[in-house]
């Protein structure tokens, strides 16, 4: 069930007040995350690489070679993970294509009346 005309328009007031009051705040609510969850990825994607040499160093160290197995399993993920993650990571200045044709604006809003319709379904409403 949608919003109303009227629970549309309180909505959008708060989300110009926000924007009026934090535009810092109420554009980082935006969505330009992608490349920041991106970035993160890649990040930790290198240190648990890091981590599966030091369990590969380790078990060659203590010959247990279990332990080398699984750090170079790790080093292997990681390596995938950093991988696919920096192909997917848009380019600096490039916003990715589904921000891109969204309005800005709306999907602030849109998340809010997603979770709205939500949680009404889950009321059994």
């Amino acid at each position: 069930m949608p919003l109303s005309e009227h629970e549309q328009r309180m909505l959008e007031q708060m989300e110009r007040a926000l924007y009026a009051e934090d535009p810092k705040f109420a554009s980082a609510l935006e969505g330009n995350g992608l490349r920041t969850y991106t970035r993160r990825r890649v990040y930790q994607a290198v240190a648990g690489f890091l981590v599966g040499i030091a369990l590969l160093m380790a078990g060659m160290v203590a010959q247990l070679i279990w332990i080398s197995v699984v750090g170079f399993l790790v080093m292997l993920g990681c390596a995938v993970l950093a991988v696919t993650g920096w192909r997917k990571a848009p380019k600096p200045g490039e916003q990715p294509p589904a921000v891109r044709q969204a309005r800005p604006k709306r999907s602030v809003m849109d998340r809010i009346e997603q979770r709205w319709q939500r949680r009404r379904d889950e009321q059994g409403h």
